[in-house]
């Protein structure tokens, strides 16, 4: 626990310091963030920071490295997809910024990238014979033998781009996924120590970049950080056989994701809206409700969720 405590600390400070030199730099370099013009509410973060991601996901992959070595396959492998995939976010922001739009790599490219490197999740996990699944709230798990392949894929693809659609606020994002890794990162610090402690050192190192995201950022963290996040939590989750922990302690998480699903399908069949702006912390915010409340309703119910799973693990 010392070591984990300790591991978090330096990603906290690790990730401080890189958030603020990061910050200015990217404002020299007029990395800004375009916005929406139908979102009224965000007129005023029109050239904000962004691709902030890079300061917890760099924290927290070398602290990772520092604390665990690189005897573990699994933190290797978790390490690199949460590279891969920030990577993938970084491409994304760079051609929203040289392009000045919010139009980045195209839907199928993006698609194309994710099933890649989700595809080596997968095809590790069978091999090396992670194939159990833990039910929540049950002393149980069920072995689905080939089976994992296309369920990570689809967790891969299903979290990655629900952390995504999440990332929507100031602090929404890096909030709910602190609550959920704290859940993630106590649920398995008996099974797997190592993995633990990557949970807890990417909540140290998104506990430092909130410092400057929430409300008002003065730095976003992009799709560089929302993508590699997703991918982190679907490692974490995966190879700690917690996969379908994801839809329970992350809850909030498919809220953003179904509620995006229904707003289209209802439309394309009746050209009328379901909510007044989808995902559906949009709609809560043009009701009324202030960035800070909805950030931390959002963070509170997944720190309720964690806490009701860990009761009953």
């Amino acid at each position: 626990m010392n070591r984990i405590c300790t591991a978090a600390l330096a990603a906290f400070a690790l990730s401080l310091v890189l958030c603020a030199l990061l910050r200015p730099l990217l404002r020299r370099l007029k990395a800004g963030q375009y916005i929406l013009g139908y979102v009224k509410e965000h007129k005023d973060k029109v050239g904000t920071p962004t691709m902030g991601g890079l300061a917890f996901v760099c924290s927290a992959v070398i602290v990772g490295l520092c604390f665990c070595g690189t005897s573990s396959s699994e933190v290797n492998l978790t390490l690199v997809i949460t590279a891969g995939y920030c990577l993938v976010g970084f491409c994304d922001d760079l051609l929203k910024i040289c392009r000045k739009d919010n139009l980045g790599l195209k839907p199928y490219q993006k698609i194309i990238f994710q099933v890649a490197i989700a595809a080596i999740a997968a095809v590790y996990c069978y091999v090396n014979g992670i194939t159990s699944v833990n039910i929540p709230f049950f002393d149980i798990s069920v072995d689905i033998f080939w089976g994992i392949i296309p369920a990570v894929l689809f967790v891969f693809l299903a979290t990655v781009n629900c952390v995504n659609l999440t990332d929507g606020l100031d602090g929404l994002a890096g909030g709910t996924s602190f609550a959920y890794l704290a859940a993630m990162g106590a649920l398995t610090v008996i099974s797997s120590g190592r993995l633990s402690l990557l949970c807890f050192s990417m909540c140290g190192a998104l506990a430092a970049f909130l410092v400057f995201n929430v409300n008002r950022a003065s730095v976003f963290m992009g799709d560089t950080g929302s993508l590699a996040l997703g991918a982190f939590i679907g490692c974490v989750s995966v190879f700690s056989g917690n996969m379908l922990y994801i839809p329970v302690v992350g809850i909030m998480f498919v809220v953003s994701g179904i509620s995006v699903i229904v707003q289209v399908i209802y439309y394309k069949r009746t050209k009328r809206r379901v909510f007044l702006m989808a995902p559906v912390h949009h709609h809560f915010q043009m009701k009324g409700l202030s960035e800070g409340k909805i950030t931390y309703v959002y963070a509170v119910i997944t720190a309720v969720m964690g806490l009701a799973c860990l009761s009953l693990a």
